[in-house]
């Protein structure tokens, strides 16, 4: 919990780090919001081929440009890199597809405020009845395997709306790309740093089957990326040594939910929550 002598993190000390990769249909939307919240905005063109970056070309941001695409483990990179050096003590990270509230920025600080030192995680789990079936379920294998190679379970571990503090930023030899490098960063912060994660209730926001479209396709394949992310991170846990001690360790420790409102915390999801060590 907050520690007295710790300093209050603002708006004005992060940095919003926006990968985006053919995102014109929403990226002004969703940079418009994070300005509102935060001076400091980086979005990484992933070598996009449409109107993304003249979307946002008159909006205050830093706009870093991949020539090809490199992908949004790289767009990560550079973004944190970037926030670095301009002297943000930290970094909330959106996508740029409209998928993330940026108005749950304020709750992501507030959650970072009261646990210094932690990786904070806009865990989806309101409105998860928008999520698509198969997306749940690839989404709560992941968390399985994610939190045995951790050591501790976290209610959302593929959510890309995410509160980095400095330590974590300026790791700087992270391995895997795209979606497997977001995994990454959570198993090398705790490992490395011991670093542990505190998530926050969000909506899922999905493209809803009827109706106007909202959002674009998900760039997120779950057989292939799901596959690449199972095969890095079980090399991981069996890294540690003892797979079956790793999985008991991690069964004991439960998700940490910040949630004041009392909707999901202490008990981000009944099963979880109920299951003996």
């Amino acid at each position: 919990m907050t520690d007295a002598g710790s300093t209050v993190l603002t708006g004005a000390d992060i940095a919003v780090v926006i990968p985006a990769l053919n995102e014109e249909l929403r990226i002004r939307d969703v940079v418009e919001g994070a300005l509102a919240h935060c001076p400091r905005v980086i979005v990484v063109d992933d070598g996009s081929d449409d109107g993304t970056v003249a979307a946002i070309a008159d909006l205050p941001v830093t706009v870093l440009r991949h020539a090809t695409r490199l992908g949004k483990g790289a767009g990560l990179r550079d973004g944190f890199a970037e926030a670095m050096r301009q002297g943000a003590r930290g970094v909330i990270s959106m996508d740029g597809d409209g998928q993330h509230s940026a108005d749950d920025i304020p709750r992501l600080l507030e959650a970072a405020n009261a646990y210094p030192n932690h990786i904070v995680i806009g865990a989806r789990l309101r409105k998860r009845v928008n999520q698509p079936t198969h997306r749940r379920l690839a989404n709560d294998f992941g968390d399985w395997g994610i939190a045995i190679a951790c050591g501790f379970r976290i209610a959302d571990t593929q959510s890309g709306q995410r509160f980095y503090p400095e330590a974590v930023c300026r790791l700087g030899d992270i391995p895997g790309e795209d979606f497997v490098y977001e995994a990454q960063l959570l198993i090398s912060a705790s490992r490395r740093l011991g670093i542990r994660c505190v998530s926050i209730p969000i909506e899922s926001r999905y493209q809803a089957q009827t109706g106007p479209v909202r959002f674009r396709k998900s760039h997120f394949r779950p057989l292939r990326d799901l596959w690449r992310i199972t095969e890095h991170v079980v090399r991981q846990a069996w890294g540690h040594g003892d797979v079956l001690a790793e999985y008991r360790r991690t069964r004991a420790a439960r998700p940490v939910i910040f949630d004041p409102t009392g909707e999901f915390a202490p008990a981000p999801r009944a099963a979880l929550q109920t299951e003996s060590p």
